[in-house]
């Protein structure tokens, strides 16, 4: 496995915890906002991959961790469309560390073999949009019906887990956000996190960030179908 970014300390990506980020590079999505596109667009990637991180220099930086972080969190880009991401993972939990997965969920397969052997203690599912209109900001469209098998092995697996979405003026509205969350009724735990207009995979995207207040708008309108919905700002 070689990374194409590693961020050494975080205390929000994984609640409750001080962990690393590993990024893997690659995407299955082509999300119009991201910020990440040198993780994602294949040219992008290839510029970078001479300054990839080669996984012996990953486990020599965790080593010296040992003791001072409780995890790693594994990113991207999409870190399930890699083969090797199991050995991987089985590494890091060798060392003692917990291990939390961000994923866009395109790859149930790839996800349910990672829960069944227990190869992740906590899972973060984006999701985007209505699942039936993924491809508007999703930039590819891989059918609903993969998402609805993620969600469905993430609330079975009796893991640590979120779903969230990056909500964008001009697209999230509070009936958007109940198309979204009627996919995972009664959810425990439901966050939106802001959009940030910097830097977008797509330089056309159009969209723009909520007040606090309007963030607040949505989370109540979330809520009819989950738990409790999180703002982060």
């Amino acid at each position: 496995m070689r990374l194409s970014g590693v961020q050494k300390l975080t205390h929000i990506d994984y609640p409750g915890k001080l962990a690393a980020i590993a990024f893997t590079p690659g995407c299955t999505l082509r999300c119009r906002y991201c910020y990440n596109p040198e993780f994602v667009l294949p040219d992008a990637i290839q510029r970078l991959t001479s300054s990839f991180i080669p996984e012996s220099i990953f486990f020599r930086f965790l080593d010296s961790r040992r003791g001072l972080l409780d995890g790693v969190v594994i990113c991207g880009g999409e870190p399930t469309i890699h083969r090797d991401l199991p050995e991987f993972l089985e590494k890091i939990r060798a060392r003692g560390f917990l291990i939390k997965l961000d994923t866009n969920g395109g790859n149930p397969d790839m996800l349910e073999y990672l829960l069944r052997k227990w190869l992740v203690n906590a899972v973060a599912m984006d999701i985007k949009f209505p699942l039936d209109r993924y491809v508007e900001l999703a930039g590819r469209h891989v059918g609903p019906e993969r998402y609805r098998r993620s969600i469905a092995l993430i609330r079975a697996s009796g893991v640590q887990y979120e779903f969230r979405t990056t909500v964008i003026r001009d697209w999230h509205t509070p009936t958007i956000m109940q198309s979204i969350t009627r996919e995972i009724p009664d959810a425990p735990h439901y966050a939106i996190q802001n959009f940030r207009s910097e830097k977008t995979l797509d330089p056309d995207f159009v969209g723009g960030s909520f007040t606090r207040d309007q963030m607040h708008t949505l989370a109540a309108a979330a809520e009819h179908y989950v738990r409790r919905c999180e703002v982060r700002m």
